[in-house]
């Protein structure tokens, strides 16, 4: 059953454009993941589909009776609502019944004498039996105690921005819409209420989209993956891991096409070079191909080209050492009787409850607090990188550029290269537009790239990573896992996100309550499994997400191809020494013009059908292998062109 159509959405800031002729739909079933750079507009699209911001242009179609329910990024709601009121605001008549009941309640409590107030909450009492409220009712304070909301009487202003996202999740996931949107649904929580949370999402009937950075997560439960890149959306049939091959078998493709690209540019390079004279028409037509070649390697993505590459300072034998650390905020003991001695190689993750005392325990490591007992001695060469959690500390009124500039105006690459602030940034995916943008206008997951960019560009040699996963995009989070593979210096890393811990860390430090603190030898993976909380495994995947699928190639063509060349090469230099045509090549010589141009049109024409087809990845496999095939004849039939027109000269 069709539940949404989406045709030929446009959204454009400014200048720069977002997303352009979009085209999808979402059917009943569907567990969709949204996955693309930050910046790239994914936000913008689930506004769009929420009609919460609308498109510049283009078509949302929802059948009658179907409905939508959005879970942003930041949600808001009233200071002085309680958690249940912010629950029950929902329109549907069952929600309505409840908050009306509740609210009965709230004032009999407080007139208690009063026989109308009693009459009410009696007739209210029996609707709720009528229609079955009352499994409701249970049902929504059960999501709220799995998602860590424990005090309904509490209000809205009292609460932290990760409650408030958990309240308006239960509130999604109560709701009886066909169509559920969530922006970045596992922010602020724990691992294992991600899990929670995963089980929920797989039961739940009705479609679902969403937009993580969560890698397990989506593998888990999404059976269909959409890519936003540079304004285009490829579809995937599967999971995170089929995505994964797919885009591998894409960007092969996309490879391939652009090394024939580089052949034909450099062909026609050495023929403008030659000082060829637009005579003829033909002449010009190859003077035209060669300039939008020349465009066509000028665009060639940027976009996957992330490179961070700072160099640390050095790092001496004495790290921190911590001796008997306690922390304690009035009578909850954060922090009992820790002792650690750190070491150049360590790469430790921190995991707990949410409120534990985690960021207490970073912020103690950094000298941010101080223990009430014990003591924490750090190196005199010790140069910590830390990176908060909260990014709102960065000047919104201020341009990226300058920004950046006050942490360093050069900085030294890792392969010990001088370059400009302005240069570092590009690495970083900011354009020179985006350079002089003002923070303030820059999306969530580009400040948080920004913030990242500031805290390298210190040329750290201990990194201290407080939920580094929230608000960074898939691509960026892989390049921060290679850069940390290369550090050399130590690594403590607070993170929900069980991929970024697996892949990172080597010892797990995890809070049991009561200011206990266990460590744990191995990645978070072989953590649960040493207290015995079960995990999925790669059988359970499906496919684990380490394969990089691989396009078939034909090797006996391939060496077949390569003897050719060899065969043609040999022959082309006997031939030159005889400075004259054969008969045959005469004949040949009279066609190859023709035969040229035709296949520079052929090549015209599949590039039109690949633009075409950008979204559908069946056809666009199909497409890509027969242009490449007609690139390599291309070719094959230009450097004979050019032979036998050197010799009939």
């Amino acid at each position: 059953m069709l539940i949404m159509q989406i045709e030929n959405l446009k959204k454009s800031y400014g200048e720069r454009q977002l997303f352009d002729a979009v085209s999808f739909s979402i059917h009943e079933g569907e567990k969709i993941g949204l996955i693309g750079v930050n910046g790239t507009g994914k936000t913008s699209l689930l506004n769009a589909l929420s009609n919460v911001e609308p498109a510049d242009s283009g078509n949302i179609t929802l059948p009658r009776g179907m409905k939508v329910s959005y879970l942003s990024q930041n949600p808001e709601f009233k200071a002085d609502q309680t958690v249940l009121e912010a629950i029950f605001e929902g329109s549907s008549p069952l929600l309505t019944l409840i908050r009306d009941y509740e609210a009965a309640l709230e004032h009999l409590e407080k007139d208690p004498e009063n026989e109308k107030l009693q009459k009410q909450a009696l007739g209210l009492q029996n609707r709720m039996d009528l229609e079955g409220a009352w499994e409701i009712e249970s049902q929504i304070k059960t999501i709220l105690t799995q998602l860590n909301i424990h005090d309904f009487d509490k209000t809205m202003g009292e609460l932290s921005g990760g409650q408030k996202k958990r309240i308006a999740l239960a509130e999604a996931l109560i709701s009886d819409s066909q169509l559920l949107i969530l922006d970045e649904p596992t922010n602020h929580m724990d691992s294992q209420t991600v899990e929670w949370l995963e089980g929920a999402l797989r039961q739940r009937k009705g479609a679902l989209l969403m937009v993580t950075h969560d890698r397990y997560f989506l593998d888990r439960v999404v059976n269909k993956t959409i890519e936003l890149d540079q304004g285009k959306l490829y579809s995937y049939t599967g999971n995170y891991a089929w995505f994964v091959e797919q885009k591998a078998l894409r960007q092969e493709l996309d490879s391939a096409t652009a090394r024939k690209r580089q052949n034909l540019f450099k062909s026609e390079l050495e023929w403008i070079r030659a000082g060829a004279q637009a005579r003829s028409t033909k002449q010009k037509a190859r003077i035209d191909r060669f300039e939008i070649l020349k465009d066509q390697l000028a665009g060639q993505g940027q976009l996957d080209k992330m490179d961070i590459s700072v160099a640390h300072s050095r790092l001496g034998s004495k790290i921190i050492e911590m001796e008997n650390v306690s922390k304690s905020f009035g009578t909850q003991l954060i922090v009992k009787d820790f002792t650690y001695t750190m070491v150049k190689s360590d790469r430790i993750g921190i995991v707990g409850p949410s409120g534990i005392g985690k960021t207490t325990l970073l912020k103690l490591i950094i000298g941010e607090l101080e223990p009430d007992q014990g003591k924490i001695d750090r190196g005199i060469t010790v140069n910590v990188g830390y990176f908060s959690q909260d990014s709102a500390h960065l000047p919104e009124d201020k341009r990226a550029i300058d920004w950046i500039r006050d942490t360093a105006e050069f900085v030294t690459t890792g392969d010990g290269i001088k370059i400009s602030a302005s240069q570092m940034m590009e690495r970083f995916l900011f354009d020179s537009h985006m350079q002089y943008t003002y923070i303030g206008r820059l999306s969530g997951g580009e400040q948080r790239r920004l913030y990242l960019l500031q805290v390298l560009m210190a040329s750290p040699n201990v990194l201290i990573l407080d939920e580094p996963t929230n608000d960074l995009d898939i691509d960026t989070l892989k390049v921060l896992e290679n850069y940390l593979d290369d550090f050399q210096g130590a690594v403590i890393v607070i993170s929900h996100d069980r991929y970024f811990l697996d892949r990172t860390c080597e010892r797990i430090w995890s809070f049991n309550g009561g200011g206990e603190i266990a460590n744990h030898t191995g990645n978070y993976s072989e953590y649960l499994e040493h207290i015995k909380i079960p995990v999925y495994s790669d059988d359970d995947l499906g496919r684990t997400l380490n394969h990089q699928g691989k396009r078939p190639t034909a090797n006996s063509k391939g060496s077949e191809s390569n003897k050719n060349e060899q065969d043609n090469s040999g022959r082309d230099a006997s031939e030159e020494s005889r400075q004259k045509l054969t008969f045959k090549e005469q004949h040949e010589l009279k066609t190859i013009d023709g035969e040229v141009a035709s296949l520079e049109e052929k090549l015209i024409q599949l590039e039109i059908e690949m633009e075409k087809s950008a979204t559908d990845f069946t056809l666009l496999s199909e497409l890509s292998q027969k242009k490449e095939a007609v690139e390599e004849l291309l070719l094959e039939k230009m450097e004979r062109q050019e032979y036998l027109h050197r010799f009939d000269a």
